[in-house]
């Protein structure tokens, strides 16, 4: 019970991110680099605090893949806090949620999966259901801001689905310790990035600019995911599938009833699409024999 109440509350503050993230007026790539910087000092501590040797050979030897895996982390984060900035919290959520649709038409090429006829199926209504909600636009504006906002949301969601690949690949490290070592390198690579493209020049901050930095960088980032992970030991690959959909549900929830955002039947029809046919291709069916709670 406690792994599960911990897994829940991970993805409830996974699925606050863009209140906060439409709160804090920084460019997108600075807002990461924060997160970043905040968030692998708090998990540092963590690890450290639990007396867990720092695992530098097994480090050295996924070194080019944690590399890449913080680039695409970073990258991630930049385009998706875009999507907030540019759409409604819903519309970020559900083209952010686009991803495992991508992981799973990559899967034949780069994890030498069969493409079943039920995941070509899941595939086909996923994509049906993000064009339903690239057509409904949001806030009465069907127009290029949304549909732009909804693109970077897409691009976000390929890069996770490249992060989701690349860690099938990583051997001997666990969740914690790859996490760790992702937002390290995630936070390098956009302190190098912010420093060539934008300066590392920063607004005087106000106090309440302070408190949503310091949120999104020790709750949403360092207690998330240490939360995520201590939660996900202890539970089976069926009910962290199922449970992870607290996440675009507390962000639908909060688009809708606290910032009042616009929901029309066709966004609704869109995300009921593309959630449910994720659901589906995740969904394993029950061994022979058994029956359901249901």
């Amino acid at each position: 019970m406690k792994s599960k109440l911990q897994f829940i509350m991970s993805m409830v503050i996974f699925g606050t991110i863009g209140v906060f993230v439409r709160n804090i007026s920084l460019s997108s790539s600075k807002i990461a680099l924060l997160r970043g910087l905040i968030g692998s000092l708090f998990l540092l501590v963590a690890v450290l605090s639990m007396k867990r040797r720092v695992p530098w050979e097994r480090i050295r030897e996924n070194a080019f893949l944690l590399l890449l895996s913080g680039a695409a982390l970073g990258g991630n984060w930049v385009f998706l806090f875009q999507a907030y900035k540019n759409t409604t919290i819903s519309n970020a959520t559900l083209s952010y949620y686009f991803a495992p649709v991508f992981v799973m038409l990559l899967s034949p090429v780069v994890l030498k999966e069969r493409l079943s006829l039920k995941k070509i199926v899941c595939i086909c209504a996923a994509m049906l259901g993000m064009l339903l909600i690239m057509r409904s636009g949001g806030d009465g504006d069907a127009g290029g801001g949304h549909l732009l906002g909804i693109g970077y949301g897409l691009a976000a969601a390929a890069l996770y689905a490249s992060l989701m690949l690349i860690n099938r690949f990583i051997r001997n490290l666990n969740g914690l310790e790859t996490t760790l070592i992702q937002l390290t390198t995630a936070s390098l690579l956009l302190l190098l990035y912010v420093f060539f493209a934008e300066g590392l020049a920063l607004p005087d901050f106000s106090g309440t600019l302070v408190v949503f930095i310091l949120i999104l960088g020790i709750v949403h980032t360092g207690v998330g995911f240490f939360l995520f992970f201590s939660g996900m030991q202890r539970l089976d690959a069926q009910s962290t599938a199922t449970l992870c959909y607290i996440d675009p549900l507390t962000a639908l929830f909060i688009s809708v009833f606290l910032l009042r955002e616009e929901m029309t039947v066709l966004k609704l029809l869109g995300g009921a699409l593309l959630l449910g046919a994720i659901f589906a291709s995740e969904r394993k069916p029950a061994p022979t024999g058994t029956k359901s709670n249901t």
